[in-house]
């Protein structure tokens, strides 16, 4: 019987293009009126938890940054029922003492991406969600504990500032960040992280380290082959902390992440074109007004 829901969700960053452990397993192909998802998403059990894995990049590692699908990729989960999402990325670093190789949960974003879409409202409705603490603190402690008893040296907390890419950084703009107080730095977390809020779902990064951007003027040039080969040495320990992470996550959740619509939706629900309101479903869902129109 082909299984149509999940609870928690793992998004592959790269090097991460599978998960280990889930039985049960099937692939769908998901569609969505925000266009096609990266991938087909693998479901199945982990730890008696129904799970939902995407590769972020797509099989292949074939699309950039700046093209990821990241709507359809939370609208494809959301229509799952899906009420967490663990992603993994690789990040550089911009502090000395976060080092090649080590883990990092962060608690804080920055956004300097540019032109990617980053909400699912607009076209005649209009919401606006709160988003001081971006990462779900829940979902955010279970990882940071799997990550400390995982034998790998993880920073429990941090600020990522996500770049558009596809270019690495310039020394300029690395000791820019650093002067912000930036932790790391990465290309993927948003707007993956907003959306993610506005479908009323948690979410936390699991950050792999791999290199020191490009201010450590002692360091190797940042390069793609270094921090795919720095992925391979640390990817079965990303593994290990995603498992024991899912495995560790209550059943029932105490954030008031599923409810992150009820102060933000600005459009009554009955203003809401019906067109509007058919593409939204999965995202409106557990809206209060939502609930108490069906």
């Amino acid at each position: 019987m082909r299984q149509t829901h999940a609870t928690i969700a793992i998004i592959g960053g790269t090097g991460f293009y599978a998960i280990d452990g889930i039985t049960n397993v099937e692939a769908v192909e998901i569609d969505t009126p925000c266009g096609k998802p990266s991938d087909a998403f693998v479901l199945g059990e982990l730890h008696g938890v129904a799970v939902a894995f995407v590769p972020r990049h797509g099989a292949g590692h074939r699309i950039l940054p700046s093209e990821l699908p990241q709507r359809a990729n939370i609208w494809a989960l959301a229509s799952l029922g899906v009420e967490r999402i663990i992603s993994v990325s690789a990040v550089g670093s911009l502090k000395p003492e976060i080092e090649p190789l080590h883990m990092v949960v962060p608690n804080q974003l920055i956004d300097r991406t540019r032109g990617r879409p980053s909400t699912f409202f607009g076209e005649g409705v209009v919401a606006h969600i709160a988003f001081d603490e971006p990462y779900c603190a829940e979902t955010r402690a279970i990882v940071c504990e799997a990550a400390a008893g995982s034998g790998v040296t993880s920073h429990e907390s941090g600020t990522l500032v996500v770049i558009e890419g596809p270019a690495f950084s310039t020394r300029a703009e690395s000791r820019l960040y650093q002067s912000w107080g930036a932790d790391v730095i990465g290309m993927t977390a948003l707007p993956e992280a907003k959306l993610a809020r506005e479908a009323g779902i948690c979410y936390a990064t699991l950050a792999c380290v791999t290199d020191y951007d490009t201010w450590h003027e002692g360091h190797d040039t940042v390069t793609a082959e270094m921090i795919v080969a720095n992925l391979r040495k640390n990817v079965e320990h990303a593994k290990r902390i995603v498992s024991e992470a899912v495995r560790m996550l209550p059943r029932q959740r105490s954030c008031a992440c599923g409810s992150s619509l009820a102060s933000a939706m600005v459009t009554p629900f009955e203003a809401i074109p019906e067109g509007r309101r058919r593409q939204l479903e999965p995202i409106i869902a557990r809206y209060p007004q939502a609930e108490a129109a069906r």
